[in-house]
């Protein structure tokens, strides 16, 4: 449990030091301890007017990519995973089979043939690229598939069809609400894997402005190697604090939904 913890806390105190000190002190001070100057304001003012605030469009283009990105593949997977836990039909195995598949193959794995399929289409170095991919998320459906299948009673659907109601009112005005757990656990997952992505924006996107933070960031980085180049790692580590500020508030608010949907199944 300690280490545990340690393994936890001391790369966070290491980033939060770490922007309170300028780009002399972050290099030659131990890395769990102050600087010889407070210039944790300095260093949040530099990095977002740093390049005529390219660290702003960095966090606009990241939020776009989120909302909609993660937003869309909430609504897919909330809408499909339902469908197919509450409906029955032929070939329903077989796309629990491939869901399973999809959800075991890495990322990494799909990247390069992604990228050439969107490079045909002439899709490469624009939003689509990034939003398009974020879309599809078999985790998701897999999660919202077997939330749904004990979380709405067929009994109350059947009850709903009685007294008239269609299948989309029943969707809207009963299984939503008691989806909304899931549907939250599985946002959180989309907003996470969104935000934190790097490897798909890394080889379509080859425009600065349209880069994501965690791409943007890495380029900062690479600024420090080469002839003439100039480190700026304390605005690295700064974007870096700033990168995780609107996950762990996401986290604080739907903290209730998230922990009483990954608890729903064993509760039920």
């Amino acid at each position: 449990m300690v280490l545990y913890l340690l393994y936890t806390i001391v790369p966070l105190a290491w980033l939060l030091l770490s922007t309170t000190k300028t780009q002399d002190d972050l290099l030659s001070t131990p890395g769990l301890w102050f600087g010889k100057s407070f210039a944790f304001f300095t260093n949040i003012k530099d990095t977002l007017t740093y390049n005529d605030g390219i660290f702003l469009r960095w966090l606009g283009n990241t939020v776009l990519y989120v909302v909609v990105g993660a937003g869309g593949a909430t609504l897919l997977a909330t809408a499909a995973g339902y469908g197919l836990a509450k409906y029955k039909f032929t070939g329903r195995r077989a796309v629990f089979a491939v869901l399973l598949g999809a959800v075991a193959v890495p990322g990494t794995a799909l990247a390069v043939p992604t990228f050439l399929m969107f490079s045909n289409l002439g899709l490469t170095n624009t939003v689509w690229a990034i939003i398009i991919p974020s879309l599809v998320s078999p985790f998701g459906l897999y999660l919202m598939w077997v939330y749904a299948t004990d979380a709405v009673p067929g009994e109350l659907l059947e009850a709903a069809r009685i007294d008239g109601a269609g299948e989309v009112r029943t969707f809207f005005t009963v299984a939503l609400r008691l989806l909304a757990p899931g549907i939250v656990t599985t946002l959180l997952f989309a907003m996470v894997s969104t935000w934190n992505n790097y490897f798909l924006p890394l080889i379509m996107l080859s425009k600065p402005n349209l880069y994501p933070l965690t791409v943007g960031l890495t380029q900062w980085s690479n600024q420090a190697t080469g002839v003439g180049a100039r480190p700026i790692y304390n605005l690295v580590v700064t974007g870096s604090l700033l990168t995780i500020v609107p996950l762990v508030v996401a986290f604080l608010l739907l903290q209730r939904f998230w922990q009483s949907g990954l608890s729903a199944g064993s509760v039920k």
